[in-house]
């Protein structure tokens, strides 16, 4: 800096020993929980000392005007998507954004704004496991798709759900299993009918039978959809050995329904997963499942809406999931 330039927030980032965006985060009034208060009066202290007066057409930059953006779940009470936020959360910060929470079941219809004037409170919408016709209210404001359907008019950032349901069926099949359970989510989103095409078109491959029940996705409807499953062959020799559960918390319910019937995970029946949440090594015997990198997703998201914001289309992104095997999973009869 000159003596007669006007100070800019690089100078005051090098004055305190903190990075640019930590300037931005406590001069604009955000860094409650991520900056530390020694920090923060270190960078008010370099402020004060060089005479640095923020820019507010500088501070908004090219992403709009609030440094904001909502991230959109169904619901807040599965791990899966506050590990999503974790992950966009982190990206965010690092470009000196904000992002808040807004739940809405994907059952309820076009989204309703929680703010008075959506568009002066957010510059862009991630939108996790949910149909696009949800954000269809917010006419005009940025929006990327997490796991949703890749054909829509909105950019996507998806898991390889399809290649996961492959995996678990090959898995499974190179036991021995060729009858097959799918304990189905009662969801109606691309990503749970691509999991359901998946599996059908891999077990006739293998050359095994599907059986189907569908349930909410709670561990006490997908007990009753196992139970049903377990329960539609009267010869016991003809009821499924392998069910595919469409996340590892409907794996919770058909381990459930097993014992509810004396049978045990996996000496009769194997049991698989799809997410990989804490819930996965928590059931006993561990879930054997398929890992999907939902902070990663959250992240990747935020990437793409950031590309957004700065006037350019990202290109779809699919991220690939892991075959996790444990010790739900056996070869029948054994």
């Amino acid at each position: 800096m000159t003596a007669t330039s006007r100070p800019t927030s690089r100078d005051v980032a090098h004055e305190a020993g903190v990075s640019q965006s930590t300037v931005s985060l406590v001069l604009g009034g955000k860094w409650a929980g991520r900056v530390s208060p020694a920090t923060v009066a270190a960078v008010q202290a370099a402020a004060e000392r060089l005479g640095y007066r923020p820019n507010p057409a500088a501070r908004s930059l090219r992403l709009g005007t609030t440094r904001t953006v909502m991230l959109m779940v169904p619901t807040l009470t599965a791990p899966f998507f506050g590990s999503v936020y974790a992950g966009a959360a982190r990206e965010a910060v690092r470009h000196g954004l904000g992002v808040v929470v807004y739940p809405w079941p994907d059952d309820a219809g076009p989204a309703d704004s929680p703010f008075a004037t959506p568009h002066e409170a957010i510059d862009g919408i991630l939108a996790s496991s949910m149909p696009e016709e949800v954000v269809e209210r917010f006419h005009g404001t940025p929006v990327v798709m997490l796991d949703s359907d890749p054909a829509g008019r909105f950019p996507t950032v998806n898991f390889g759900v399809a290649d996961g349901m492959r995996a678990l069926v090959a898995h499974l099949a190179g036991l021995g299993h060729r009858r097959f359970g799918h304990v189905a989510a009662t969801v109606n989103q691309w990503t749970f009918h691509i999991r359901h095409a998946a599996l059908a078109a891999a077990v006739a491959e293998a050359g095994g039978t599907l059986a189907r029940a569908a349930g909410a996705l709670d561990i006490a409807a997908a007990k009753d959809a196992a139970g049903r499953l377990l329960d539609a062959a009267p010869d016991p020799a003809a009821r499924p050995t392998a069910l595919v559960c469409d996340d590892d918390l409907m794996a919770a319910g058909a381990y459930k329904a097993a014992r509810a019937r004396g049978l045990e995970v996996p000496a009769d029946l194997s049991v698989t997963g799809m997410d990989d949440v804490l819930l996965a090594t928590a059931l006993e015997p561990e879930l054997t499942t398929v890992r999907l990198p939902a902070e990663e997703l959250g992240a990747e998201g935020m990437r793409s809406l950031l590309t957004l914001l700065n006037g350019t289309r990202p290109e779809p992104r699919t991220l690939p999931g892991e075959l996790v095997v444990r010790a739900s999973t056996r070869a029948p009869g054994r």
